[in-house]
């Protein structure tokens, strides 16, 4: 009972606070010039205050992986909605692939439209190619890019299998992919439900980058393969 309560609390919390933000992103985006960084940045600060309403120990290594002015292919593991203010703690300008659905959401799919995230239909391969195209424009523009190449979030916390569309984008980019790794958020807000678990430890552990120089797109399962193994592993290892 105790746990609903406070669940009904933090979602109320939620929504007041994305409510609040919308007119704020509106008025950063009336002076942002492309692509909306600075957007993008309120967008990821709303992220970071949903954290501070939420239970949650955040803890979060490996952030001198991340070199200032680099622009990466971002890949994580995905276990629940809570790993998207977790991932919103990291100062990157990025812009985030976010399933299309999504943005048919009220308030969240606007803001969403305000950062110029992009939308990507998972079982529409035309479109999930246009989406890499939009990708690859933005990487060009000085933006990183962050997606969940898993696709779903997972239901048991095991590593699902990764699609290949982030890898070719940073061979043809000649981009360096950045491992992400996500451990304990499954359990802070569990799948398929609305109440959020107890006070939790959740961490984020940014691994060295991948290089993608010489190799070429054939190459891309093989590179995906790689960073999958390094994912796992360092999961297995936090695990431990």
């Amino acid at each position: 009972m105790l746990r609903a309560l406070r669940s009904v609390w933090i979602w109320a919390a939620t929504a007041a606070l994305v409510l609040a933000w919308v007119p704020l992103m509106g008025a950063v985006r009336l002076f942002d010039r492309e692509p909306r960084l600075r957007t993008a940045r309120w967008f990821r600060r709303l992220g970071r205050a949903v954290a501070k309403l939420n239970p949650w120990r955040l803890n979060i290594s490996g952030q001198e992986n991340l070199k200032p002015g680099e622009r990466y292919v971002i890949v994580s593991n995905h276990q629940s909605l809570a790993d998207i203010p977790l991932i919103s703690h990291l100062k990157v300008d990025a812009k985030w692939l976010v399933k299309a659905e999504l943005f048919r959401v009220p308030v969240f799919g606007w803001m969403l439209r305000m950062a110029e995230d992009v939308p990507v239909e998972r079982k529409d391969r035309a479109k999930g190619a246009k989406a890499l195209l939009e990708c690859a424009r933005y990487l060009r523009q000085g933006c990183s890019i962050v997606c969940f190449p898993e696709g779903t979030r997972s239901r048991d916390g095991q590593l699902g299998a990764f699609a290949q569309g982030p890898f070719q984008l940073a061979i043809r980019e000649n981009r360096p992919v950045l491992p992400l790794v996500v451990e304990g958020s499954g359990a802070a807000l569990p799948r398929n439900t609305w109440i959020f678990g107890g006070t939790r430890d959740i961490r984020l552990n940014v691994l060295e980058s991948v290089s993608t120089d010489g190799l070429t797109a054939p190459q891309s399962g093989a590179l995906r393969d790689a960073v999958q193994r390094k994912i796992a592993e360092e999961l297995q290892r936090m695990r431990a």
